[in-house]
């Protein structure tokens, strides 16, 4: 109950935030309804007229009280952009936010792990050396240099895979790989760490001055202890990847949660920002709730 009520808080804070996100902007929220030339030339029945239809022209308490009453009846208010209602393009664009960011994890926890671990278990040979060099290589790399050069060699020079848009797998391939390769070298490095740790550790001291065969004592005594601290990486980097999704879907023009928001954004589209931004921030807490939850599943000693 304690844990749940702060995340609870969090919540609530988060809320808070992103109402406060278009009332804050100097000049106030009118800034986002036009250029400074154009908001010039309305007359102040003008002005308060859209103050009234957007409700900027009451209290802030009644704001946030009819702000939270949208929030949980699924009502976040209608876009400026194209009078979409929010949670219908919100409910459009992430199922392929989904997609992409399930399809980018699911890979780059296979690779990096299963890399990872071998490069700890080879970690005085020339293999391991290679390994890591490479993984941190591929951490530093830009997301957006590497699309962009993605979409220069496999879409404009050899012409064999789509740069833009979604729909089929071919369109999902140069995504992913931007994803997967700026990813993996973070997965890698962190599970090598957790693995040399484990590897370490006194129980597989233990176990391997008792005589214990060197495969089953890595795979009993030193992978499993080794993969929990990835387990929570993992599920926060779900959350953490939704919203850094921004600049890759805006780099292939994909049409997920990151470019709608971008596009908001461009646009002042403030109903469509708050919309957007809330549902990056819950799952970005959603998916820290449940690495709470589950790691006491798999490690005993959180238990207690």
């Amino acid at each position: 109950m304690r844990r749940l009520l702060e995340y609870g808080a969090v919540v609530v804070i988060a809320l808070l935030l992103n109402f406060l996100l278009p009332r804050a902007l100097p000049g106030g929220p009118m800034k986002l309804f036009g250029s400074p030339e154009a908001l010039s030339r309305l007359t102040e029945a003008e002005r308060a007229q859209i103050a009234q239809e957007y409700g900027f022209g009451r209290p802030l308490p009644e704001q946030f009280a009819d702000y939270l009453t949208g929030v949980f009846t699924l009502d976040l208010g209608t876009s400026l952009s194209d009078g979409r209602p929010v949670t219908e393009a919100i409910g459009e664009a992430l199922p392929w936010t989904l997609l992409l960011v399930g399809t980018s994890i699911v890979i780059t926890c296979v690779l990096g792990v299963a890399l990872g671990v071998l490069g700890a278990l080879r970690r005085r040979r020339g293999g391991g050396a290679g390994l890591l060099g490479t993984a941190i290589v591929l951490d530093s790399l830009s997301a957006f240099w590497l699309g962009m050069l993605l979409i220069v060699v496999f879409g404009v020079q050899l012409n064999v895979l789509p740069t833009y848009g979604a729909g089929t797998l071919a369109h999902l391939v140069l995504p992913v790989t931007t994803l997967v390769v700026t990813g993996l070298g973070y997965f890698f490095l962190y599970t090598r760490s957790s693995m040399l740790t484990a590897l370490t550790s006194e129980p597989v001291q233990h176990a391997h001055a008792r005589g214990v065969p060197y495969g089953r004592l890595v795979r009993r005594h030193a992978l499993r202890p080794a993969l929990l601290p990835v387990h929570t990486i993992v599920l926060m980097e779900i959350g953490f990847l939704a919203g850094g999704s921004i600049v890759i879907e805006t780099v292939f023009a994909y049409p997920g949660l990151g470019r709608l928001t971008f596009g908001a954004i461009s646009a002042r589209d403030y109903p469509l920002m708050q919309g957007a931004f809330l549902v990056l921030t819950l799952m970005v807490v959603a998916m820290n709730a449940i690495a709470d939850a589950t790691y006491p599943l798999l490690d005993p000693r959180a238990r207690s």
